[in-house]
């Protein structure tokens, strides 16, 4: 069993992390998303097509069909650029942290392949870059594609377990609190992407107690795990 560090603005606290070490040195990357009771929209664009009725009463489509995203499962090896091709995608529904993503520079299996990797609970984004090689699923639910491009209704709120938020379209930026933090295990992280590196990572903290925080319009995503809920103040 490997230790994962979570980088809290100059002092390291370790924790467990199942498969491997670490590679982003800080949850790197807990890309958080939207995925339970208070969070904000899906960050994949929601397509309705449109249907009329023929003279018989039944219904038609007078949409062009949908250009399916490429997905893929959460449990598996893909490689980059024949199973996957680059992007960012998106997993959600992982309620029990036993989903576990790599990132890696080739398939040797060593630790040094490693370019950043996160065990989830909630939902995760991650961007796999065309550099990558071979990225590793398991235990996670099925991998969507993400959209860039794609609007949501931000939410005020958000579950303090749920992993990744996408600051725009699942979370509205804003100064947010948590209470009712029992010990250090609440743990929150602001981004400035999905790739889960230790310079994706522009703020994050382990908190005791009251938590706030001020998520900036120009972040990308913000993490949580293991903390109350999150209020707008």
């Amino acid at each position: 069993m490997g230790m994962k560090a979570k980088v809290a603005l100059g002092a390291v606290v370790g924790i467990v992390v199942i498969g491997a070490v670490s590679a982003n040195a800080g949850s790197d990357g807990k890309d958080g998303g939207s995925g339970g009771g208070d969070k904000g929209s899906s960050a994949s664009a929601e397509h309705k097509s449109g249907a009329a009725k023929d003279s018989g009463g039944a219904q038609k489509s007078d949409a062009k069909p949908e250009e399916k995203k490429a997905a893929f499962g959460g449990d598996g090896e893909y490689q980059v650029g024949t199973d996957v091709k680059p992007g960012t995608y998106r997993t959600t529904g992982n309620d029990d942290g036993m989903c576990y993503w790599e990132r890696a520079k080739d398939a040797s299996g060593e630790l040094d392949s490693l370019l950043a990797n996160d065990n989830v609970s909630g939902t995760s984004y991650v961007t796999i870059k065309p550099a990558d090689k071979l990225f590793k699923s398991s235990g996670c639910q099925d991998w969507e594609a993400v959209d860039p491009k794609a609007k949501g209704t931000p939410a005020s709120s958000m579950d303090g377990d749920g992993g990744m938020f996408k600051v725009g379209t699942d979370i509205a930026p804003g100064t947010y609190r948590s209470t009712g933090n029992a010990d250090d295990s609440c743990y929150w992280e602001r981004t400035k992407d999905a790739g889960h590196g230790l310079d994706s990572i522009i703020a994050n903290n382990n908190v005791t107690g009251t938590a706030v925080v001020t998520i900036s319009p120009s972040d990308a995503y913000f993490k949580t795990n293991d903390c109350g809920t999150w209020k707008k103040a």
